[in-house]
């Protein structure tokens, strides 16, 4: 059992690592930067949550094409103050002093990065912060709906099914659909591989994610995302250009230090 927690785990980590890597290289690199096009009784209940999806991914690609790995990672962690503070002022839960710490560092970090990352870049962190609101608003509501309604499997591939439908008709009026012609890699062969690996490397994330949670603790879990994030973190930084400043590190740092706070109060049961 222990051995097959482990593989679970380590494959996790090499779908959150090829998955991330590979989408920053397709968005940065080759500038492929049309998100509409890149992605895509009960099942009416979740609809909301599936909309708020595809939120999360439009703005979040929209980021991860203008700011570092690092820096994403760092402010997409704030998210997790909002549903915080959610369960704390609306659903009166009793919150660690950890945990309260925990969101504390996370806020910190991201409110200083914009005044101290050297590659600042306005836009990449304004879709960052409507990418983080659309995270905390999708935890909040699949939180607040009842695990019998639908499977965790079942939430996915319906939100992926929405996400093409809608996205596929928003991309003529966003203008992506009219800008494609434009692209000067549209007949590459390495800019439809990574597509199309990126495209089977979100699916084989979201379903190692599934199954991580299913079978381990979410102290387990949240354990094995944080290493999931450093390492992806490290090698995005030898892999693409980054400025890293002293003032920088020491923000990527806090975060990753509110982040393993988290942790801490998750296996602690707060």
């Amino acid at each position: 059992m222990c051995v097959s927690k482990y593989l679970v785990g380590l494959t996790f980590c090499v779908c959150y690592l090829a998955s991330y890597l590979t989408n920053k290289y397709v968005l940065s690199v080759l500038k492929f930067t049309y998100p509409t096009l890149f992605q895509g009784s009960d099942v009416s209940v979740w609809l909301p949550a599936s909309a708020l999806f595809v939120g999360v991914i439009y703005a979040g690609s929209r980021a991860l094409s203008r700011l570092a790995i690092p820096v994403f990672l760092t402010l997409h962690n704030v998210a997790e103050v909002i549903t915080c503070a959610y369960q704390k002022c609306f659903q009166k839960e009793k919150t660690s002093p950890v945990k309260i710490c925990s969101a504390l560092f996370l806020l910190a970090a991201a409110g200083c990065l914009p005044f101290n990352d050297s590659q600042f870049d306005p836009d990449g962190y304004f879709w960052a912060v409507i990418h983080i609101f659309c995270v905390g608003a999708y935890k909040i509501l699949q939180k607040s709906r009842k695990p019998t309604v639908l499977s965790d499997i079942d939430q996915q591939y319906l939100n992926y099914i929405f996400s093409v439908i809608l996205l596929a008709f928003a991309s003529h009026p966003t203008g992506d659909l009219l800008r494609v012609p434009e692209f000067p890699f549209l007949y590459f062969y390495r800019f439809h591989s990574t597509c199309c690996a990126s495209g089977f490397l979100g699916f084989f994330l979201m379903f190692s994610t599934v199954k991580l949670k299913r079978c381990m603790a979410p102290g387990q879990c949240a354990a094995w995302i944080f290493f999931a994030k450093v390492i992806t973190a490290g090698l995005s930084v030898l892999l693409f250009d980054m400025i890293l400043a002293s003032a920088t590190v020491g923000c990527l740092l806090l975060g990753g230090l509110g982040e393993a706070l988290l942790i801490l109060s998750e296996k602690k049961g707060s």
